[in-house]
């Protein structure tokens, strides 16, 4: 069954959505410039890949004290919208500090403080989005996390353009774009992105909850999230071996050289890209349980494709393939986890978000072991199998409470 479309939300509605939709981007952006500029510090500092390593691990650490600040932060008066925009400035802050660093321990706390804004920034869009989705009764994470492909594409494009072109020496001019963005995004949140204080009446649909369910301490319903957690952790376990490896699997295991190398990722950002741009009509139409099974399974036969390749042609076809599939697991998740406790959904948010940081470790890591004690193509079976259970459990993203529902029955349907 799909969903039933109500009538078109107030202005509100509208400018928040255009609003978050931004810091999508703005985050997408900074994260892929700040990613494929990894080989640029480690020129600068004269550090290796292991310590590359240890960095992003203190990242993935820090994030998950941004999620914890975005959920002290989302109780206060400035709700969702105050974590997302404070978030957005430490982001830009972040960014100055790595752009100037003079010395790898300065880098290195750039890149922490890096790490509490991303978390925060995940966390408030995230929410933001469940929000807004809520207002408008239909399905739209994945076009909000279309914007954060498009601002992950410019933000590698940007990088490529520059290096070579725009000094790096003694500031990283280049990065200093994304500072930018960032604030740039930021005025845009403090302006129109949603809040609380906004009277309900003005936008058509259920956006509250009632007074038991508001006050006091925030319902997580553990195990329904725990479902919903295995789903994040099998997107960013896949998005980050993909981003790690792919071009290593490339050279190493297909013999590819030069510009080759890229296209695997490069075929995957673009795959995400389109598919989560047809998400959201997708689920309208078929609903979230059906789309996350069909896409689970995409995602899977892709990275099998992968697995199996023995030409270069196979394994960018394979990567493009789990694109395709991948890149709705994650928006629907969280679209799927706004419905748990509608009072206390961005309690249930931040807790979510925590395990994105959880499958980007265990992507870099795992992959990388299998590979380096066997081969890297084996490397992806882990990531193939994770996805898979995704589909076997694809039935709890329909669970709702059953005294609420936020959005139409079919929305599970």
């Amino acid at each position: 069954m799909s969903e039933v479309v109500p009538a078109a939300p107030a202005d509100p509605a509208r400018r928040a959505r255009v609003a978050v939709s931004l810091g999508f981007a703005a985050q997408g952006f900074v994260f892929a410039m700040i990613l494929t500029s990894l080989d640029v510090f480690k020129d600068r500092y004269g550090i290796g890949d292991a310590t590359i390593t240890l960095v992003i691990l203190g990242v993935c650490i820090m994030a998950g004290v941004g999620t914890v600040i975005s959920d002290r932060v989302a109780r206060s008066a400035g709700g969702s919208r105050a974590v997302l925009g404070q978030g957005l400035v430490v982001v830009a802050t972040a960014v100055v500090i790595v752009a100037v660093s003079p010395s790898f321990p300065v880098l290195a706390a750039g890149f922490a403080v890096y790490g509490v804004g991303l978390g925060m920034v995940d966390s408030g869009t995230n929410m933001q989005a469940v929000t807004i989705q809520r207002l408008y009764g239909r399905s739209l994470l994945t076009g909000f996390y279309a914007a954060w492909s498009v601002g992950g594409i410019l933000g590698t494009v940007m990088v490529a353009v520059a290096t070579g072109r725009v000094p790096a020496e003694p500031v990283g001019w280049t990065l200093l774009a994304g500072v930018v963005v960032a604030l740039s995004a930021c005025l845009a949140v403090r302006r129109s992105a949603w809040s609380d204080a906004a009277a309900p009446a003005q936008v058509d649909g259920p956006v509250g909850a009632s007074d038991e369910e508001s006050a006091g301490k925030p319902v997580i319903p553990w195990g329904p999230l725990l479902v919903l957690g295995l789903g994040v952790v099998a997107y960013y376990v896949n998005d980050q071996a993909i981003s790690t490896w792919s071009p290593i699997f490339m050279h190493e295991v297909l013999d590819s050289t030069g510009t080759l190398t890229k296209l695997g990722y490069a075929a995957y950002l673009a795959m995400t890209l389109v598919s989560r741009l047809a998400g959201d009509p997708c689920v309208r139409r078929w609903g979230r349980i059906r789309v996350v099974r069909v896409a689970s399974l995409v995602g899977a036969g892709g990275l099998l494709l992968v697995l199996t390749s023995h030409t270069p042609a196979q394994a960018v076809l394979g990567f493009a393939v789990a694109g395709a599939g991948l890149g709705l697991i994650a928006p629907l998740c969280f679209s799927s986890a706004g419905l748990l406790a509608p009072g206390h959904a961005d309690a249930v948010i931040a807790r979510l978000n925590g395990f994105n940081y959880v499958g980007a470790v265990l992507g870099g890591v795992f992959v990388g072991f299998i590979g380096t004690a066997s081969s890297l193509r084996w490397g992806f079976l882990v990531p193939v199998v994770l996805v898979l259970a995704v589909a076997v459990l694809a039935g709890r993203f329909g669970v709702v409470r059953r005294d609420r529902v936020p959005l139409s029955a079919g929305a599970g349907a």
